[in-house]
C-alpha cells in the first residue's frame, strides 16, 4: 500500500509554504499508510555548515548536553535544535563523519536520520497527522520535499522502518512496492562500503542510488540503471540537494500521478493528494510512464 507525496518548487515565493503544502498532501494519504510517516525537507544551505538530523527513543536523556559533548569530541562548535524525538545538529562543513563516530560513542542509542548541507528528515510511528503535529512540519520552509505514509507489510512498524531513507549526503528516497533481490544487493553494497542500517528493502534502494552516484552517475543515470538492476515492482521518489526524481518499474502497477505548473512539480500516489495545491486546476497532470525517469533540478 503506502502513500508518497513530493513537491519541487520552482517559485521561490512558495518556499515559506513548503511544509504547509507537504503536510496537507501527507495527511491526505493517511489511509494508504496509517502506521508511520516521515518527511524530508530541503531547506536553507548555510555556508560551510553540515547538518545531522538524529533520533532517539529517550530524547530527554540523550539530547541533554549532546551539543557540548560532541563539540568537545570533534574540536568544533556544535548547535542543537530539538524537535520532539529528533534533533538537528549543526557543525562546520566536512565534520559529519567525525561527528557520526563521536555520536556512536557518546550516545550509542541515537540514530542518524540524514546528513547534508540542507536535508532534514523527520519520521515516527503514528498517524501522519500526529507525526506532522509533533514535528511542526507545517511551519517548515524549503525548496523541495518528499513525504511518505507507511502501511508495513514486509517488516515491523518502527521508527527506523519508516520512510524516507537517507544513505548519502543530501540524498533520500521513498518507495511504494517491493524489491525481490534486496538481500543479495544489500550484501553487495555493504561490501562496497555503503552504509545500510535496517532490513527494509527501501533502504537498499536508497543505498543502490547512493552507490551509483558515488561512482560518478548522475541521479538520472542512477535511476535509469535501477530499471535493470532492481527486481520487483516499485515507484521511487528521490531527492538530492538540488534535484527531485521519479521512476516506476516497467510494469508500473503502483498508482502515481504528477502535476506541473510554472510554480512547482508535484507527485502523489493519488490525485486527491494534489487537489489543494495552488493552480492545480490549470496544471499539466499525467501518470508517469513505466520505466521512464523524470527529473528536475534547480
Amino acid at each position: 500500500m503506502c502513500g508518497i507525496v513530493g513537491l519541487f518548487l520552482k517559485d521561490k515565493s512558495l518556499e515559506p509554504k513548503l511544509g504547509e503544502m507537504l503536510t496537507d498532501m501527507l495527511i491526505t494519504m493517511t489511509d494508504r499508510g496509517p502506521d508511520s510517516a516521515g518527511i524530508a525537507i530541503y531547506g536553507t544551505d548555510a555556508e560551510n555548515k553540515t547538518k545531522l538530523t538524529v533520533q532517539s527513543g529517550n530524547p530527554d536523556a540523550d539530547f541533554a548536553g549532546l551539543d557540548t559533548a560532541l563539540a568537545a569530541e570533534i574540536g568544533s562548535p556544535v548547535t542543537l535544535r530539538r524537535k520532539d524525538t529528533h534533533a538537528v545538529l549543526e557543525m562546520n562543513g566536512g565534520l559529519d563523519e567525525s561527528a557520526r563516530l563521536a555520536l556512536s560513542m557518546l550516545r550509542p542509542d541515537v540514530r542518524v536520520m540524514s546528513a547534508g548541507d540542507t536535508i532534514e528528515i523527520y519520521k515516527e510511528v503514528g498517524l501522519p497527522k500526529d507525526v506532522a503535529t509533533r514535528f511542526e512540519l507545517s511551519k517548515m520552509s524549503g525548496t523541495h520535499g518528499i513525504g511518505h505514509t507507511r502501511m508495513a507489510t514486509e517488516s515491523a512498524v518502527t521508527t527506523l522502518g519508516a520512510h524516507p531513507f537517507s544513505t548519502g549526503t543530501d540524498q533520500c528516497l521513498v518507495h511504494n512496492g517491493s524489491l525481490s533481490n534486496h538481500n543479495s544487493l544489500r550484501r553487495r553494497l555493504k561490501r562496497e562500503g555503503v552504509r545500510i542500517e535496517t532490513e527494509n528493502d527501501t533502504e537498499v534502494g536508497a543505498a543502490y542510488l547512493t552507490w551509483k552516484m558515488r561512482n560518478g552517475a548522475t541521479l538520472g543515470e542512477a535511476l535509469e540503471s535501477s530499471l535493470d538492476d532492481l527486481d520487483g515492482f516499485f515507484t521511487f521518489v528521490v531527492g538530492t540537494k538540488d534535484g527531485f526524481g521519479v521512476v516506476r518499474d516497467p510494469i508500473a502497477c503502483k498508482p502515481a500521478v504528477m502535476a506541473e505548473t510554472d510554480q512547482y512539480v508535484a507527485f502523489g500516489s493519488e490525485y486527491r493528494a494534489l487537489v489543494n495545491l495552488p493552480g492545480i486546476e490549470t496544471a499539466r497532470v499525467w501518470e508517469p510512464e513505466p520505466a521512464t525517469v523524470y527529473f528536475w533540478n534547480h
